[in-house]
């Protein structure tokens, strides 16, 4: 099974009348979608009950969900209190999302500022090992950690980055966000070949199973020198990456993919086209 959702919720989802999170899942599976990527990029501020309740909502109604973790991760810093703090950041989204049953949280590695991407990346493995410890002991490595491919050149997390953190475990699974690799590599996502390379190097690297059921992230994403600028909708289509050759790669590799939208505002409809898009492709 694909699974398509949402990052979060559209302006359009509360001009319906909505107002609470719980709702979404119901609204989400009436329009064809499985998957719910809750947002916690600013903070783990949801009450325990409210997880609860989107929780209770997403397994009547068959959607999967997953939870963002803050923004303000850095594994990278050179400051021992902020990798202290990611830590205490991490452990906090795992433990809503144990309450919720969300099976997955998705991360920023962090940032490289002031050191080369060697020692960044050092940093990183070293504070995300001390995560991992604190994850067992808290009995929480029952969900997965999906440390995301970001956008930015000052950014830690390049795919090869993000697949040396996953390498730390045999439990991580990265989120590979196409619209970051396409500005990291500045429009280089044009064609299925690009699109193969990258989940066949994840296949290679952390094995089969990971590649078959690796996290993704998609929308267009506007590009300049510093790497991504802005995400666009899928409808703004003077940037890129396309969704088609995508669904093409997911089809020849028969991987099962969750896939979310981050487009701008219109992360919900643009979940819906890329699913059609992906069934276009499987009934040709």
């Amino acid at each position: 099974m694909i699974w398509f959702g949402p990052a979060g919720n559209p302006s359009s989802f509360y001009d319906k009348g909505y107002k609470h999170s719980w709702e979404m899942p119901q609204w989400l599976a009436e329009l064809g979608l499985n998957a719910y990527e809750y947002q916690c990029t600013k903070g783990v501020l949801l009450k325990e009950e409210t997880a609860a309740r989107i929780g209770e909502k997403c397994r009547k109604h068959n959607v999967r969900v997953s939870i963002h973790a803050p923004y303000y991760i850095n594994l990278s810093s050179t400051e021992k209190q902020k990798r202290e703090k990611s830590i205490d950041y991490i452990l906090e989204t795992l433990r809503i999302a144990k309450i919720m049953g969300a099976e997955r949280i998705i991360m920023h590695p962090g940032y490289v500022s002031g050191i080369s991407r060697e020692t960044a990346l050092e940093l990183a493995k070293d504070t995300f090992l001390s995560v991992l410890d604190a994850v067992r002991a808290e009995g929480l490595d029952d969900i997965t950690i999906c440390p995301e491919v970001l956008g930015k050149h000052s950014q830690l997390g390049n795919i090869l980055e993000v697949v040396e953190l996953c390498s730390l475990a045999d439990y991580l699974i990265p989120c590979v966000d196409f619209g970051h690799v396409h500005a990291l590599t500045r429009g280089g996502l044009k064609s299925k070949k690009e699109y193969l390379d990258i989940l066949k190097f994840i296949g290679q690297e952390l094995g089969q199973e990971r590649m078959r059921t690796v996290h993704m992230h998609f929308s267009r994403v506007e590009v300049g020198k510093g790497g991504e600028k802005k995400h666009w909708t899928y409808a703004d289509t003077r940037y890129g990456p396309d969704f088609e050759p995508l669904a093409e790669a997911i089809l020849e590799l028969g991987i099962e993919p969750v896939i979310i939208s981050e487009s701008r505002d219109k992360m919900v409809e643009d979940a819906l086209t890329l699913k059609q898009i992906f069934e276009a492709a499987a009934s040709r």
